[in-house]
């Protein structure tokens, strides 16, 4: 059985709001959260790619956005993205990524194990079925090939970002590894991460819950000149989780391997 559906989220949207597209390509390069968590992210991805022999490794980003996270897979191999949202696609275009399709994560329009590394990043908590979501990854891996997994952790940080970005839910690390099992996967690690902002974070939400402010986003929320030390004590987490998991966080972070 997959993840339950948020109560108050049903029949959303597969994209997220049309205006949030035009705000992720303008901070993606720039916003303290995205710098930090490419930084992790590319620690793991480097590591995954180490163990693959077979020549230059094969990577699907599914929910590719407006492109920031294709651009630093295709250091470690062919990096091609697949979204459901045209005006994301066009942000990748923008970029220079031609490798970019459109399509849906529980249909997805590449050949049976095509792939050696899929990513999903913040992507799956947008399924309403993150289970056939998941077999879809599966199906397009080749043996042995791993899924990279970041979703955003604990109902109880639900926030602003969440509804303007049409999540369905957000995990524990419990909740993610049973439905990525059910999938057919083998867990190889899986830790939270953003220990570093939980309780700020935690703080920002409840006061905007209470007081009922409102932006566009919160990938505005803010002051920019602090982006660069904030992403790189963010980033910083790469070398702790290199030797450790983390008991909570913003986000949660997995690994596995198709069996």
């Amino acid at each position: 059985m997959s993840s339950a559906v948020n109560p108050a989220e049903k029949e959303l949207p597969r994209e997220m709001m049309q205006h949030t597209y035009a705000i992720l390509y303008e901070v993606e390069g720039s916003h303290w959260w995205y710098i930090g968590r490419r930084r992790i992210l590319s620690s793991f991805v480097k590591e995954i790619c180490s163990t693959i022999k077979s020549g230059r490794p094969k990577i699907l980003d599914v929910g590719c956005g407006t492109g920031a996270n294709l651009v630093m897979l295709g250091e470690f191999g062919e990096a091609h993205g697949i979204d459901v949202s045209h005006d994301a696609l066009s942000f990748c275009r923008e970029r220079g990524l031609e490798r970019v399709s459109h399509g849906s994560a529980e249909e997805l329009p590449f050949e049976d194990e095509t792939f050696d590394l899929v990513t999903a990043l913040d992507v799956v908590e947008h399924l309403d079925d993150d289970l056939a979501g998941l077999k879809e990854f599966r199906r397009v891996l080749r043996p042995g090939g791993r899924i990279l997994l970041f979703v955003p952790a604990f109902m109880f940080l639900w926030g602003l970002q969440d509804e303007v970005s049409h999540h369905r839910r957000r995990y524990t690390l419990p909740e993610l590894l049973k439905v990525v099992r059910e999938a057919g996967f083998e867990i190889e690690r899986a830790t939270y991460a953003n220990i570093t902002f939980f309780l700020p974070i935690l703080m920002v939400r409840k006061l905007m819950r209470l007081t009922g402010i409102r932006t566009e986003t919160e990938n505005k929320i803010g002051i920019s000149a602090l982006n660069g030390v904030l992403g790189k004590i963010f980033g910083a987490e790469s070398s702790i989780l290199r030797h450790m998991n983390l008991p909570f966080g913003v986000s949660a972070l997995c690994v596995a391997r198709k069996i």
